[in-house]
């Protein structure tokens, strides 16, 4: 697979003002936040920037509290036609993970162009039935794509507004409930994504056992994380069975994609395009299509980035 690391640029809601310290100054909207990020080693650009931030995230050993300063409990951004809700959690996190903003446009792009393949007949004349028939033909030929640890849905909902028929998985109701939240918003049908509160192990293991095909799979595993009944994951144990369970789940058909994202500390890029490929050995064209590298943030500031995770992708 070829290397190539992606950087995320300000978008209208959301910037990195600076960095440095250990911390990033972020815009959400009209809010600016301070939040930790230990990849920050160097010094601030703009320091007198950081007096606007409303709220900073304030670590007290392992744990850590937010300091607000009059902001609501919750506001709506915009990405593309993407519409959402950022709160501010108990781990530091928003709702929201901009240096994925590459991957939604990716997989808008992959998602539609799978829907564009059902378009036509072999010969490129559109169908002649009727529009009722139409409706039905479309349903049937939207590309199915599978969410893993989908968390509140800005994934799920650029692959629904593409016209894919979305499976969202996540261990956590409240996550569940955010994404539907961000759905509607979306203007999203009730009905126009699967959302699924369960394991993401335990639920890849039974699609299998009932041949499942997915025509594209997103799968943004933590380092840790606990299923509904209990269940542990563990990366560093979970990660190549549950690739090897993928490997069945993706349609083997032009155009079906797959993409992993990794938060985990201690992973390089090698590492996970590794355990891809190890896990697609029966699969020789994926090593020649793919794509992996570090995912960043753009600075507006110091005009530096901010490395911000590790990405493997392929289309096939």
């Amino acid at each position: 697979m070829k290397r190539t690391d992606l950087v995320a640029e300000p978008w209208g809601d959301y910037e990195l003002v600076d960095s440095g310290g250990e911390r990033k100054l972020e815009r959400y909207g009209a809010v600016i936040l301070i939040r930790p990020e230990t990849q920050a080693l160097w010094t601030p650009a703009a320091p007198e920037r950081w007096k606007e931030a409303r709220a900073e995230f304030e670590r007290n050993g392992e744990k850590g509290s937010w300091k607000k300063k009059g902001i609501p409990e919750a506001w709506e951004l915009f990405w593309r036609d993407v519409r959402f809700k950022v709160r501010l959690t108990s781990f530091k996190h928003t709702g929201v993970f901009p240096e994925q903003a590459a991957n939604w446009e990716w997989i808008r792009a992959h998602a539609a162009a799978l829907v564009g393949a059902g378009g036509p007949d072999v010969h490129g004349r559109e169908s002649t039935r009727t529009s009722s028939d139409k409706s039905v033909q479309a349903a049937r030929r939207a590309p199915s794509v599978l969410n893993l640890f989908g968390y509140t849905g800005i994934a799920s909902i650029a692959a629904a507004q593409a016209g894919a028929r979305v499976t969202h998985v996540d261990a956590s109701p409240k996550s569940n409930a955010w994404a539907r939240e961000n759905a509607a918003l979306s203007g999203i049908a009730a009905d126009g994504i699967r959302w699924i509160t369960d394991d993401a192990l335990k639920f890849a293991e039974r699609e299998a056992r009932r041949g499942a095909s997915y025509d594209g799979i997103i799968l943004d595993p933590p380092a840790f994380g606990r299923g509904p009944k209990g269940e542990v994951w563990h990366i560093e144990r979970d990660l190549t069975r549950l690739l090897a369970i993928l490997e069945k789940l993706l349609a083997r058909k032009s155009g079906a994609f797959f993409l992993l994202n990794g938060y985990a500390a201690g992973y390089s890029p090698q590492s996970f395009v590794q355990a891809v490929e190890g896990a697609f050995t029966a699969r020789a064209e994926v090593s020649g299509k793919g794509e992996f590298g570090e995912l960043a943030i753009a600075e507006s500031a110091g005009g530096r980035v901010v490395p911000s995770g590790i990405y493997v992708r392929f289309v096939l």
